[in-house]
């Protein structure tokens, strides 16, 4: 077997696992160092269980490292033994005796086509389980000496290179989803403390606060205003009626002067009003800011309760965990909040001015103090037809209609003559006249015509005296009747087109703007731009760390690596530590394990994600320099070497590939989702602080690691096992509403994440003991050396919890024997028999023994 040296990487097992430690290269490299990392390996719980691949031949030359592995406490280990074939008895040293070590046997029987790291990569990766790990330090305990050669039979349920590159690039997709637009966010999709921000409302805290006092300048201006319009319209309910047209009660009523001041006063206050937006136009309220503000007339109060800037961060966390937990991607949660930094974002009351000049611009100024004419009497064609009809009508009283019927036309005439005369339009001294028209001349002449008319016809028809009279006075009562109509609606045609009463209406849309603006502009400013930043500040982050997971996310893609200077077979480097120990993922495939040649992790639709650079050379690298943290795929130095997948597997491991089940896609993006938010959990603080502040990078180096730790469990065991749990969060309570994404505890069986069915393993594990279905890991010359006693072999029987689980239920189990066990993690199941060796073959050796002081 060639040996493999790869750094101690702490994240690389699983929480619980062994810690593996290769001790076969310790001659090479600084064995100190070595022991040193896997005792810095982080061990939860206070376990400590080292896994240990040495030679056979060093095991008690090696006692003083063994020894060191218990130096921070009580350790267990399991030291798997490598002896030649040549090999015919173990010596071993006290400290790997039972109860807190044992050791495993195992001969150099390497399979025709079979390389040697081929047989032991998955026997390591079982027994580092720590439930096996556990059963089988016991079993050693159990058997003579503490010491057996191990008989095997492994059935590998995994994915295929295909399926597993398809399903981490969607879950990476799925975390980070496509480019869209900021679009749009309104009050009602956000919480309470951000919709006071977006509706422009005011808190009902302050619905009674006066915010343009009295004796302000901006309030005065305000009161002039309004008592014109008053005053104006005072004025206009006196003349309008029969008093302003037949008394003198109109006189004094000068409608036109109060209308142009009605425009001044207006004007006056639109000006106080732009001067105080102008002057108080920064994006945060200063106490110089209130000063300027107070001699202009606007009287701020204190920030209400309803909203605080201690509370924009948690809300804004609220939003973005409640997004998130709807199942956005992190590139549609920032649009939102980029959408919502937008919408936030104070830009002073100087921007108002726009929105004023729209609501008491020039124009509308012009327009409210433009002169409008008078015009009474209707058409001219009806006045005189009208005027004739009721001088003909008086003038039919025999004799006196000859007086009357013309007199009935010059009072119609007299009539529209006064509504000329007292239109409101004019001022009394006349300084202000808009003209007008009443129809007078029409009146006169269609009344002497028709009182001529009428004389006649009065004569010639004799009426009675009482028919005339009752006639000619219902001809006058007419004439007065509708000249007051005609005045009355005379004069509110020109009220109306003079509308006065809009300076109204100006004032309270003027008010409503204040208002808005001394809310959130200048009360709300501090509190919208910490909002605007916050959510800006998040809303980066959240690009930032799509940007990190599409270019770190991508774990299968051929990475560039670099060429040693030495011959191609010789060992990887380590660091300058010398370290020799390494974790399960050290045993990559390579041109150590595999021959010489690329390592094609995938083929067809997949290949340029797994081997794409794979015919590049490598540059130089040296032993001092520290290879990456996560390191992928070596392509190797050639093109010719078969992708690992197609290395015949040893006869006792059966390999069962599924492309994937329907569960997989979702529970990984469920498992990056929920590591996000965790990694969010450390920058609400910071954002708090200063959003301007947030440092990226620490956060993408965590997401990074969250990939990393993510793919490993793909690769180890297509993700059964949860994610390690997180500790320290910064707000417990925050993350209620996300327990279904954060706690990740539930998983789905196996069969519905690799596509492979668990029946096979169920036929394995039956309750007969039958040797037969194991391969011993030796050749056949060693068979002699094995304790021929059926009692005193041991056996575990072991099997991912994650087969157990599913819609089959337990119905396949109940044949099995009662004493497996049932592993957290791992993609293996299977039996491991440990067949203990004769009496004499084992030889325990002192240190002094050894030759040691």
């Amino acid at each position: 077997m060639s040996p493999r040296v790869l750094p101690v990487l702490p994240e690389r097992p699983l929480p619980g696992h062994a810690v593996c430690l290769d001790l076969r290269t310790s001659g090479t490299y600084d064995s100190d160092d070595a022991v040193r990392a896997a005792l810095d390996a982080p061990q939860p719980g206070g376990e400590r269980r080292f896994l240990v691949v040495d030679e056979a031949d060093r095991l008690v030359a090696h006692q003083r490292l063994y020894e060191r592995l218990s130096s921070y406490g009580p350790a267990h280990v399991v030291c798997l033994a490598v002896g030649a074939r040549g090999e015919r008895t173990l010596s071993r040293s006290l400290t790997l005796r039972p109860p807190a070590a044992g050791v495993l046997w195992v001969f150099d029987s390497t399979e025709d086509g079979v390389p040697g790291e081929a047989v032991l990569r998955p026997l390591v990766d079982v027994l580092s389980t720590p439930e096996v790990f556990d059963a089988v330090l016991r079993a050693l305990g159990e058997v003579v000496h503490g010491v057996a050669v191990p008989a095997v039979r492994v059935l590998e349920h995994d994915l295929t290179d295909e399926a597993r590159a398809r399903a981490w690039r969607q879950a990476v997709e799925g975390l980070t989803g496509p480019d869209v637009p900021a679009g749009n966010v309104s009050a009602e999709q956000v919480p309470g403390a951000l919709a006071l921000l977006l509706d422009e409302g005011v808190p009902r805290s302050l619905s009674g606060h006066q915010w343009l006092p009295p004796q302000g300048r901006a309030g005065a201006r305000l009161t002039a205003c309004d008592e014109a319009v008053g005053e104006a319209v005072e004025g206009f309910h006196r003349v309008r009626g029969p008093a302003g047209l037949l008394t003198g009660a109109g006189r004094a009523v000068d409608l036109p002067a109060d209308i142009e001041r009605v425009t001044e006063e207006l004007d006056r206050f639109r000006t106080a009003v732009a001067d105080a937006f102008g002057a108080a136009g920064g994006t945060r309220l200063t106490a110089e800011h209130r000063g300027v503000l107070r001699d202009r007339g606007v009287e701020l109060p204190e920030l209400p309760r309803e909203i605080s800037r201690a509370g924009i961060v948690p809300a804004l966390r609220d939003l973005t965990h409640d997004l998130i937990g709807k199942g956005l991607p992190l590139r549609s949660v920032a649009a939102r909040l980029s959408a919502l930094s937008a919408r936030t974002a104070p830009v002073g009351s100087a921007a108002r001015l726009a929105r004023l000049d729209a609501i008491c611009g020039p124009e509308r100024l012009r327009r409210l103090g433009a002169r409008h004419p008078f015009t009474a009497g209707g058409s001219r064609p009806a006045a005189f037809a009208v005027t004739g009809i009721l001088a003909l009508l008086a003038g039919v009283w025999p004799v006196l209609g000859w007086v009357l019927g013309p007199a009935v036309g010059v009072l119609a005439a007299g009539l529209a003559h006064l509504m000329l005369r007292r239109r409101p339009n004019r001022s009394p001294d006349g300084r202000i006249d808009g003209g007008g028209a009443t129809g007078a001349a029409p009146r006169l002449f269609g009344g002497l015509l028709g009182g001529l008319v009428g004389a006649g016809l009065g004569q010639f028809l004799d009426l009675p005296v009482w028919a005339g009279a009752v006639a000619a006075t219902v001809s006058v009562a007419a004439v007065v009747l509708l000249a007051l109509r005609d005045w009355t609606r005379a004069v509110d045609d020109w009220w109306a087109h003079a509308d006065p009463e809009e300076a109204w209406r100006i004032l309270r849309e003027i008010q409503a703007l204040v208002v808005t603006t001394a809310v959130h502009d200048w009360l709300f400013a501090e509190v919208r731009h910490h909002c605007s930043a916050g959510a800006g500040a998040v809303a980066g982050l959240l690009r930032g760390l799509a940007e990190t997971a599409d270019a770190h996310g991508q774990p299968y893609a051929a990475r560039k690596t670099r060429k040693t200077d030495g011959p191609a077979a010789g060992p990887t480097p380590v660091r300058e530590t010398g370290t020799a120990s390494w974790s399960w993922e050290d045993w990559r495939d390579d041109a150590d394990d595999w021959g010489s040649g690329a390592e094609a992790w995938g083929d067809g639709a997949e290949e340029d994600l797994w081997s794409g650079s794979a015919q590049e050379p490598r540059a130089d690298r040296t032993a001092a320099q520290e290879p990456p943290p996560f390191p992928s795929p070596d392509p190797g130095d050639g093109a010719d070497a078969p992708p690992p997948l197609s290395v015949p597997a040893p006869g006792w491991l059966d390999r069962r590939y599924g492309d994937g089940g329907p569960a997989l896609v979702d529970t990984l993006v469920g498992d990056l989702v929920a590591g996000t938010v965790l990694i969010l959990d450390r920058c609400w603080a910071g954002i708090e602080r200063d959003p301007g502040a947030l440092a990226r990078a620490g956060h993408e180096q965590r997401l990074t690691e969250l990939l990393d730790e993510t793919r490993i469990r793909l690769e180890r065991d297509v993700a059964a096992s949860p994610p390690p749990r997180y500790e320290g969060l910064r707000d417990p309570d925050a993350l209620t509403s996300l327990a279904a994404f954060t706690d990740r505890s539930e998983r789905p069986d196996a069969a519905r994440l690799t596509g492979v069915a668990a029946d096979a393993v169920a036929l394995l594990l039956v309750a007969e003991d039958d040797p037969g279905r194991t391969v011993a890991l030796c050749g056949p010359e060693h068979l002699r050396l094995l304790s021929h006693d059926p009692v005193a072999a041991r056996q575990v029987r072991f099997v991912p919890e994650a087969m157990r689980r599913g819609a089959a239920g337990d119905d396949i189990w109940r044949g099995t024997a009662e004493d497996v066990v049932w592993t957290g993690a791992g993609r293996h199941a299977g039996i491991l028999r440990l067949v203990p060796l004769r009496a004499d073959v084992v030889h325990t050796v002192r240190a002094e023994e050894a030759g040691e002081p």
